[in-house]
């Protein structure tokens, strides 16, 4: 036996003594993480769409950390920080800093974990990678709280009250000129924005995807899928398991100018959503080319 076949034998050997070591189950994959919370499409916008938006959580269930009630939630922090917590106690998660697992909800929390634990000031820039132990929103979020994005102009919800001078104000002033303008239309989850010197609202809509696709097929088939004159439907974006039509405006209009076409659209996807009967030969044409022009986030 050569000297080469010896080492590998001995290696092999090594191998098979050594302990096994048990492998924690990957987190599984969801498709719908926000599912099951209250104001599921509210949560989906402030991670997949809004650029500057805040908004609060109760907090209950043993799962929760201890003594903390409350926290918030924002799109991004400074410099793509998970989390903070403020000298005052106050926690803030950034939902746009990406995520470790294939379930945004369990991601989430691990921030908030690591935030709870972090000392008063110090940002969190790194998390444990969630596990299947770790809880899931649904766990620790109170069911009968709701929950609503609030927009704003900027980033001032960086500092709070604080006052900013030198590099801190400019990468302040940096973040706000890169914020896409945007305002809410309407009560529920549906934006207006300004890209460049166009506008958009974008319509987040609670069913699931698939339904909602067949509903929206509907309605370009019969050429009622538009806020009337001027505007279009350009497609739609899938995120978290739902989707997202995205119809461009009048660049001129004012965004409460379409208040009322938005109600009235809903009216008209409700119906088309309520019905039973199959997708006719021009609604599967138009299914077909909605499909064409969906864009899945992350």
């Amino acid at each position: 036996m050569g000297k080469a076949t010896r080492r590998r034998q001995a290696r092999q050997e090594a191998r098979a003594a050594a302990p096994k070591r048990e492998r924690t189950p990957q987190v599984p994959f969801v498709a719908r993480p926000f599912e099951g919370l209250a104001g599921e499409t509210e949560w989906v916008a402030i991670r997949e769409i809004l650029p500057a938006a805040t908004g609060s959580i109760s907090l209950t269930g043993d799962a929760a950390p201890d003594g903390l009630a409350e926290a918030t939630v924002a799109t991004v922090l400074p410099l793509a920080w998970a989390g903070l917590k403020r000298d005052s106690g106050e926690i803030l998660v950034g939902t746009q800093a990406g995520g470790a697992s294939g379930d945004a909800s369990r991601d989430l929390v691990s921030q908030l974990l690591a935030a709870a634990a972090a000392e008063p000031g110090v940002p969190v820039q790194a998390v444990p990678q969630p596990t299947v132990e770790t809880p899931r929103l649904q766990d620790i979020v109170d069911p009968s709280s709701p929950f609503r994005a609030e927009v704003h102009e900027g980033f001032e919800f960086w500092v709070g009250d604080a006052e900013l001078d030198g590099d801190a104000k400019e990468s302040l002033e940096r973040a706000n000129a890169s914020a896409i303008p945007t305002v809410r239309l309407g009560d529920d989850s549906a934006f207006w924005c300004r890209i460049g010197e166009r506008t958009y609202v974008r319509i987040l809509l609670p069913e699931d995807e698939d339904a909602a696709t067949d509903a929206l097929a509907r309605l370009h088939a019969a050429e009622d899928d538009n806020l009337g004159e001027g505007t279009r439907l350009l497609g739609a974006f899938r995120a978290c398991g739902l989707l997202i039509p995205v119809i461009e405006l009048d660049p001129e209009a004012e965004p409460a100018d379409y208040t009322g076409a938005l109600a009235s659209w809903r009216e008209r996807y409700a119906v088309a959503l309520a019905s039973e009967d199959g997708l006719s030969a021009d609604e599967r044409r138009a299914k077909s080319g909605l499909l064409s022009r969906q864009v899945t986030l992350r």
